[in-house]
């Protein structure tokens, strides 16, 4: 029945009209700081891309920052979710979660910069101290030590893309002399290759090696071919010392945070480096 003929209220197509329209005009009211006295901290995080791999349309092109809020008790909750850690989707929605500038799909950025926002995410949370069990490279003793995570370095992209605003990179191989076209892995490409290894075990079959797995979600193209079926298969058939070539390439030009440090084996009393593993006390420190 219609509002003319019956003097309702309108019927629920209608209502959610009203309703939506309401709340589109209601301003949103910042409760904490209104009504508790307190802002949730906002914080400027360097970009190690510079945002030079993200075409003109996406919101990050040509950022050397982006904005995060800090985590409260609803990312704890996302961090606990147990249909995202099956998923495999945690990061991703915390990301998104802390983001400012909503308009920012983390699946869409590089590997190098979500890691920028995780270390920042979680300084910002639960502080900088990183109590966590390493293995002594000398002697190969674990034990526990303190790292600052406010302290370790951003590794800047130094190298520029073949075109501005595209995320695929040039570099010619030792010994096939290949012109290789490689990109920078981003986050739906780390989901991807972990999905893949994880159904290939379900299924029985033996799992691919994660280095070659990375190496082919890599490359683009070879001397102009980009068949992926054809690519996959120069992968796997690479000389040792072109694949070796090229993975410490990539590895060395990829931008991102430096998970290195330096500790104190009470052991052998050796001061090495280690690299910083991102257990389940990353993001929830016992202290």
């Amino acid at each position: 029945m219609s509002t003319e003929q019956g003097g309702g209220s309108g019927g629920p197509t209608e209502r959610s009209e009203i309703f939506g329209s309401m709340k589109a005009t209601m301003p949103s009211r910042n409760v904490m700081m209104e009504d508790f006295g307190f802002e949730i901290p906002v914080e400027t995080v360097p970009l190690p891309s510079g945002g030079k791999c993200y075409d003109l349309e996406h919101p990050l092109h040509g950022k050397n920052t982006v904005e995060i809020r800090a985590m409260t008790a609803r990312e704890e909750d996302i961090l606990t979710s147990k249909a995202l850690i099956k998923k495999g989707t945690v990061i991703s929605h915390l990301l998104k979660s802390c983001m400012i500038d909503k308009r920012v799909n983390p699946d869409t950025m590089l590997a190098g910069d979500r890691n920028a926002l995780m270390v920042a995410m979680r300084v910002t949370g639960y502080g900088a101290a990183y109590n966590v069990e390493v293995d002594c490279p000398s002697c190969s003793e674990r034990s526990k030590h303190a790292f600052n995570l406010g302290e370790l370095p951003i590794k800047r992209l130094e190298i520029d893309p073949i075109v501005a605003g595209t995320n695929v990179f040039e570099v010619q191989l030792p010994v096939t002399k290949a012109k290789c076209r490689y990109k920078l892995l981003t986050g739906t490409d780390e989901q991807d290759i972990m999905t893949t290894s994880e159904r290939r075990k379900k299924q029985g079959q033996r799992s691919e090696n994660l280095i070659t797995s990375r190496l082919r979600s890599s490359i683009v193209s070879v001397n102009g071919v980009d068949d992926r079926t054809k690519l996959d298969m120069f992968a796997s058939s690479l000389p040792a010392r072109d694949s070796l070539f090229l993975r410490k390439h990539i590895d060395k030009n990829e931008p991102g945070i430096e998970m290195k440090a330096w500790m104190d084996c009470p052991a052998c009393l050796e001061h090495s480096e280690v690299r910083l593993p991102l257990g389940a006390a990353f993001f929830w420190p016992d202290e």
